[in-house]
């Protein structure tokens, strides 16, 4: 990738001249889509980012949101997509690198992460490729720098096959004095450089992240991938606590995309100011690196420091108690960012400029057409199967059980329930966690189908009995320069973007992947969403305890557009219809009620697979269930906003439902079976065969 004709016409008026090489390629790299939203900033305004509760909203390495008045957590998301294909495993690991140091930079001490994972067909073996690959990264890489992975998605669709996505979030924690931004603080102040030497790892990582992944990617872009040190990493979280802890910090960045030229640059331009920066200074690993490697080597395991200059000694006697190299790498400045190499000035240019002067894209989007129903004739039987044992709605405990979930001592509810809990004793509360997104809802509709995933996974929460405190979002998708990919990436925007309002939920922050496309085509569009919520009263588990009878609380979609069943059985239909703003709003409102309710002894949201694989997910060996559906909509019915609840008080659960539809499904019993009547044809499977039927990854892979 070099930088476009008109963009490096634009450089040239600016400076008056010639970018210089060095320059040329900063801006190449700061301008791409992955650094500068070209294409997708134009639309983010449509998210509402203020709350009583947000401190620090979308523009810094990670949002930050108060649950009291001391205590703060941070919240983040980022993608590592191409590279993950390229390398999955470092691709993946060094997802989980970055997420972590943006976390840091805020004055957070991470405390908790969420994968979420898409590929291609299951049955494909270069997607079990990718899939263990990934997986083994993020195990390997979370696992060894001691923060548990407690929540996340793994889902699969053709539409990945050459590109799969890797996004990751991170909660940090931190005390409201220990707040610390990427805006540079005075002109005067050293910027110091604290981590892993700098190599040749990485080169080009933000261009790279930007087009379109060839056919040879995997052979031919392995430089422009980034390799993780995770032991490296750890040092460098602890280094940080006690940089925090002695006051030694002014502002912070992670060496991310576009490596240190992007980190220092950013810097300095948030605040107003420019820099002085020596490459020579910068500690290398490699001989001989030239000034554009040594600017965007995208190295792990690095952060950029910006410290008062009585402070810098003890900053570096730190960095060295913990084995990691430092530099003083030069001066935040009054005027233009200023970088030399080998007594030469190479980079001379307004800071703000660099970090915001690209332009935004105007482009052409077409809207999709909604699909007609035309549904098929199943067999209840082969249908409850297929859609149990598909990879989609099948257990993903081969994925979760990889990962260390409980290290750090505050993982309250593990992986595999509608959300994970975490104790954060500062504030006297628990913190609910999800994250995820369906390709199939949003490729059947971009629009409906990102308000569902967002209805989702607040539906995650209430179910656990949380209140939803913010969100951040990762949204990927193709080449926005086809009119047909732009107009789904819009519309998950407009949709994702709409119920988040509707449900008062800030969304403080996220990252943005395009170009997404293969030789294999576009991604679907996909809307990861992470969401955090307080849980101050009981939190329910999902597992039928047999003592109450069995209620579906939500509104139905009435449609299968979009579901598993459909990808099995064929046929087309419209996507559910999901209620208005303020209906959306008054059930989940219901659905927390009820799940703090004393009475109430199981809760599980439907969604993936609908109803029967809600049930599915809450029988057990000691707990079966026997309910009666009139039709194989309602059974598989997809819609969100929906939970099954299992109560021992029939009248409280009806008072607290009020409006919201309430209907009567069944009764647990003493056996292992579920079983299940639609429109007079029964179906019962016992917990084992169900096991069996979920257990698709661990047979395939293990």
């Amino acid at each position: 990738m070099t930088l476009p004709d008109a963009d490096r016409d634009l450089v040239v008026a600016e400076l008056g001249r010639d970018p210089t090489p060095a320059e040329e390629i900063l801006f190449e790299n700061l301008w791409s889509e992955h650094c500068a939203y070209r294409s997708s900033r134009p639309l983010l305004s449509a998210f509402d980012s203020d709350g009583e509760q947000v401190v620090i909203g979308p523009g810094d390495d990670a949002a930050v949101v108060s649950l009291d008045d001391d205590t703060y957590i941070t919240l983040g998301i980022e993608s590592h997509n191409h590279p993950s294909y390229v390398d999955p495993y470092d691709g993946a690991a060094t997802g989980v690198g970055g997420i972590v140091r943006d976390t840091l930079s805020m004055g957070a001490y991470p405390i908790a992460l969420a994968d979420c994972l898409y590929f291609g067909d299951f049955d494909r073996e270069h997607s079990r490729y990718l899939l263990d690959g990934v997986v083994e990264g993020i195990a390997d890489y979370g696992n060894a720098i001691g923060v548990p992975t407690v929540a996340g998605a793994t889902s699969f669709h053709e539409k990945y096959e050459g590109n799969p996505l890797v996004n990751v979030a991170c909660v940090g924690l931190l005390s409201a004095d220990r707040l610390v931004t990427a805006v540079a603080q005075e002109a005067g102040n050293k910027l110091v450089l604290v981590g892993s030497s700098t190599g040749r790892d990485g080169l080009g990582g933000a261009s790279f992240a930007s087009e379109d992944l060839a056919e040879d990617a995997e052979t031919e872009d392995r430089p422009a991938v980034q390799v993780g040190d995770p032991y490296t990493e750890k040092l460098l979280i602890e280094c940080n606590e006690t940089l925090l802890d002695e006051e030694l910090v002014e502002s912070a960045r992670d060496l991310g995309a576009a490596g240190l030229g992007g980190a220092s640059s950013e810097l300095v331009a948030k605040g107003g100011f420019g820099a002085e920066i020596d490459l020579n200074a910068v500690h290398q690993r490699e001989p001989n690196m030239n000034a554009f490697e040594i600017l965007l080597s995208e190295s792990q395991e690095r952060m950029c420091y910006e410290v008062a200059p009585e402070n810098v000694e003890r900053v570096q006697a730190i960095a060295e108690r913990f084995d990691l190299g430092s530099a003083v790498i030069g001066d935040v400045a009054e005027g233009n960012y200023v970088c030399t190499f080998d007594g030469e000035t190479v980079v001379d240019v307004p800071p703000e400029f660099l970090a915001e002067g690209a332009p935004m894209n105007d482009l052409d989007a077409t809207e999709p057409e909604a699909a007609e129903r035309d549904l098929p004739e199943v067999v209840l039987s082969e249908a409850l199967e297929a859609v149990l044992s598909d990879p989609n709605t099948a257990s993903k405990e081969w994925v979760y059980r990889q990962y260390d979930h409980e290290v750090g001592l505050r993982t309250a509810r593990r992986p595999g329930d509608d959300a994970a809990l975490l104790d954060i004793p500062e504030a006297g509360t628990k913190l609910a966690f999800t994250a995820g997104a369906d390709p199939n809802w949003t490729d059947a509709a971009p629009y409906d189908g990102a308000r569902a995933v967002a209805f989702e996974n607040a539906t995650n929460l209430a179910a656990k009995g949380a209140n939803p405190l913010a969100a951040v979002d990762c949204l990927n998708g193709g080449n926005p320069e086809k009119p047909d990919v732009y107009g789904g990436f819009k519309g998950i925007v407009d949709g994702l973007a709409d119920m988040c309002s509707a449900l008062s939920v800030p969304v403080v922050g996220g990252n943005v992947s395009l170009y997404n496309d293969s030789v294999s085509g576009p991604i679907p569009p996909t809307p990861t969403l992470a969401m955090v919520g307080e849980a101050d009263g009981p939190s329910p588990g999902m597992s039928l305890s047999g003592d109450g009878d069995l209620f579906l609380v939500g509104y139905p979609g009435d449609a299968l557009g979009g579901s598993t069943l459909l990808q099995h059985e064929g046929g087309s239909d419209a996507f559910p219809t999901l209620p208005d703003d303020e209906t959306a709003a008054a059930a989940l409102d219901a659905i927390r009620a009820i799940a703090s309710e004393d009475s109430t002894r199981a809760v599980h949201d439907v969604s993936h697979g609908g109803l029967a694989v809600t049930l599915a997910e809450m029988v057990t060996e000691e707990v079966g269930a026997d309910i009666a559906v009139e039709n194989v909509v309602q059974l598989f019915d997809e819609t969100p906003g929906r939970v099954v609840v299992e109560s021992t008080d029939v009248d409280a659960l009806v008072s607290l439902a009020g409006d919201v539809p309430l209907y009567e499904l069944g009764t647990t019993t003493d056996n292992d079976y579920l079983g299940v009547t639609v429109d007079g044809d029964y179906v019962a499977f016992d917990a084992a065969k169900i096991a069996d039927l979920r257990d698709v990854l661990t047979h395939e892979l293990d």
